[in-house]
């Protein structure tokens, strides 16, 4: 009801559960259970993101045999609930064994709280990008976004805003954006919007056709325009009679040409290669390019009052790395359309993956990530794509970023541990009554972390620390 995260605590020691929700009342939605049936009941109920087990439960407290039972049946009624295990000192068969069943982390009493917290607050982060994935996928899944674009944020819904409001008038419009972010699919929006869908939508990529070849391409030829125009061919710019003609990279077409397209534009006839004829075409001109035409304006390249005539409205596409959660509807929606293309099982994201989609900075826009996603399905096994089946180069701060919970755990034990050691020069009994475990615990955790006098303290992220 008060809209903050559930956190339902499994604990047979009725002290040790105030205590626990005494200190995380302020942060969490706290419920608390003392056995197998009130946890059930309240797993059903209430549905926490997160638990806290304690493995120890009656009737048998002194087993784990009772809580690893209950985590099996949470698990099977609850498969996304993150299950943090809580066992006693040594028990760390019990722990490991909870984590093949599908427990999410365990813990060691005594409990530190801060120790805890942390652990907590990476849990229902991780419930919280499985929500949105879930919840992604059902959009991928209900709907093809507008006009076949995907994608719900800001900065495109500025862009439907735009191509609602151009699509009605016949004005000329450039497409401003980085490679692979869609600036053909948002052209022929543009066109199904209009009064001219149902007539022909023409696209020339002008950077993908050479020079000589550009101009018939174009406007086409009169059969002997040139030696090897055996027949009457007509230009794409005819094609679209009626329509819209769509100029890919335009910034790629040379100063003569731009001539010769600047008159179409002006005066909408031609000529085709070698004829006299002039021929009229009603057609609509949307252009596209990467490039600064402005810098082109400055060095010559590009001829202004053609530039003017293409930009009349503008629309910049924004790269992908700017468009949020954008990213992953994308990515379910490419996932959904692989799977069905290379008639593969339906395949979901594993939290790796989506850590990765979401993080990952996109320099290829959205034709990288529908790359990434088609080798994820032929590469991967299993009914999951992991974070390495999309090979995505992440880089070190990235990869800091993106530690698993167990790596960050680990590390800040190591460094609690080698500090208390180092405080009371190595003196085992003193560490052991300072942090109030027992001395056996501090030989295992010696053991375990390999460690040495003058040990030195492990660096952490920016970020790690302020959990």
């Amino acid at each position: 009801m008060n809209g903050r995260p559930k956190l339902l605590i499994v604990e047979n020691d009725s002290q040790i559960a105030r205590q626990l929700k005494w200190a995380l009342a302020g942060e969490y939605d706290i419920h608390l259970a003392k056995d197998a049936s009130a946890t059930l009941k309240t797993v059903m109920s209430k549905k926490p993101e997160v638990i806290t087990l304690d493995l120890g439960l009656p009737p048998r407290p002194q087993e784990a045999v009772v809580g690893l039972k209950l985590l099996g049946q949470i698990i099977q009624c609850e498969p996304h609930t993150k299950v943090i295990v809580v066992t006693g000192n040594g028990d760390r068969d019990s722990a490991l064994q909870a984590i093949s069943q599908g427990a999410w982390d365990y813990y060691h009493k005594p409990i530190n709280i801060d120790e805890l917290k942390v652990i907590l607050g990476r849990a229902f982060h991780v419930c919280s990008l499985e929500r949105e994935n879930l919840q992604h996928q059902k959009e991928s899944e209900s709907e093809a976004g507008f006009e076949g674009l995907i994608g719900s944020s800001a900065e495109m819904n500025r862009v439907y805003t735009k191509i609602r409001k151009v699509a009605a008038s016949d004005v000329s419009v450039l497409i401003v954006g980085a490679s692979g972010t869609g600036k053909e699919l948002i052209a022929k929006a543009i066109h199904n919007q209009s009064l001219r869908r149902k007539k022909p939508f023409v696209a020339i990529n002008c950077g993908a056709i050479p020079e000589n070849l550009l101009e018939a391409e174009f406007f086409g030829h009169e059969k002997g325009a040139y030696t090897s125009a055996h027949v009457q061919r007509r230009g794409k710019v005819e094609y679209s009679n009626g329509g819209t003609l769509f100029l890919d990279e335009i910034g790629e077409i040379q100063p003569l040409l731009q001539v010769k397209l600047l008159r179409f534009l002006q005066e909408r006839v031609l000529e085709r290669i070698g004829g006299r004829e002039t021929i009229s075409v009603d057609v609509r001109v949307v252009a596209a390019t990467q490039k600064n035409l402005k810098e082109y304006l400055a060095v010559g390249a590009f001829r202004e009052d053609l530039y003017y005539r293409l930009n009349v409205v503008t629309i910049e596409v924004p790269p992908l790395r700017s468009r949020g959660n954008d990213v992953l509807m994308l990515a379910h929606y490419f996932l959904r359309k692989s799977c069905q293309e290379m008639k593969r099982p339906k395949t979901t994201f594993d939290p790796s993956a989506i850590k990765a989609l979401v993080e990952y900075e996109w320099p290829g826009n959205v034709r990288e990530l529908e790359n990434r996603i088609k080798r994820a399905v032929v590469m991967g096994e299993g009914s999951t794509i992991q974070a390495e089946d999309l090979d995505l180069h992440i880089s070190p701060q990235e990869s800091e970023e993106t530690r698993t919970l167990k790596d960050f755990r680990e590390t800040l034990e190591r460094n609690f541990i080698c500090q208390a050691l180092a405080t009371n020069s190595w003196n085992v009994t003193r560490t052991a009554q300072q942090i109030g475990v027992s001395r056996p615990t501090i030989y295992d955790l010696i053991r375990k972390y390999n460690l040495q006098k003058q040990e030195p303290i492990l660096p952490q992220s920016e970020h790690s620390m302020s959990q």
